[in-house]
């Protein structure tokens, strides 16, 4: 029942959300806002991120290999395909949730509990639309664009870590990289990460938007907000593999 009463208050906020701006340019600056805010400002998370699990990936799969029947260029393939398909799309998927999901919530969740939301609601600005769509427009324009970031440096990553342990040469690591290419996987990632940002960027807001008290009660719901998107990324990574790969 619990889960039911949030759904609906959830889509209702979001029936408020996709209406028409009011003032389309304080909208454009909004927007842009929120992409240096919520996205640039996660680059540097991301490729330091990207770089050690992109080395630890390359490690995991040479010891895994250690066979002499196996060619030495799976390596690089590899942890290419684990990059792509799904570690950059949902396990950054997930980290960000707790990075930029928190911060929506306590941002909105701290107007909230200060009544700035109902004071915009009494010059009638409609707070949901003003103060939510730029952030889910601004996530989910710029997770493709971390998700590239994400795939690069992680293979940057495994191409220093693996010869410099003697685990892969450069050469053959490249080859691996470079074999047998699929670019539907992309494609299938990118997607992904279009679905994810929306989930990342709605459903904190949605919990800062309904959060009643004080302080305690905005840590409080940034804790739940991270906490449900990360179950509905991993719901919805479920229900999009099994429609994108069938």
């Amino acid at each position: 029942m619990n889960f039911f009463y949030h759904a609906g208050r959830y889509f209702a906020m979001l029936a408020r959300v996709f209406q028409k701006p009011e003032k389309h340019r304080i909208f454009a600056l909004q927007i842009f806002k929120e992409i240096e805010s919520l996205g640039l400002n996660s680059v540097g998370i991301v490729v330091i991120i990207s770089v050690f699990m992109g080395g630890i990936i390359t490690l995991q799969v040479a010891y895994n290999m250690a066979n002499p029947f196996l060619p030495v260029y799976l390596i690089g393939l590899g942890n290419r395909d684990t990059l792509i398909l799904e570690f950059s799309s949902t396990i950054m998927g997930l980290i960000m949730a707790g990075k930029i999901g928190s911060n929506i919530t306590s941002e909105i969740g701290s107007m909230k509990v200060t009544e700035q939301i109902d004071s915009l609601e009494i010059m009638g600005i409609n707070s949901a639309n003003h103060l939510v769509l730029p952030k889910i427009i601004a996530v989910v324009f710029i997770f493709p664009f971390l998700f590239i970031l994400s795939v690069f440096f992680g293979l940057i990553g495994g191409l220093m870590v693996g010869p410099a342990v003697g685990a892969v040469t450069a050469t053959d690591y490249l080859n691996g990289v470079q074999y047998g290419f699929t670019p539907y996987y992309v494609t299938f990632s990118i997607i992904k990460t279009l679905f994810f940002g929306f989930l990342v960027a709605s459903i904190p807001a949605y919990f800062g938007y309904h959060v009643e008290g004080g302080a305690f009660e905005v840590g409080s719901a940034s804790t739940r907000a991270v906490v449900t998107t990360n179950i509905m990324i991993l719901v919805f990574d479920l229900i999009l593999t099994q429609i994108l790969f069938r």
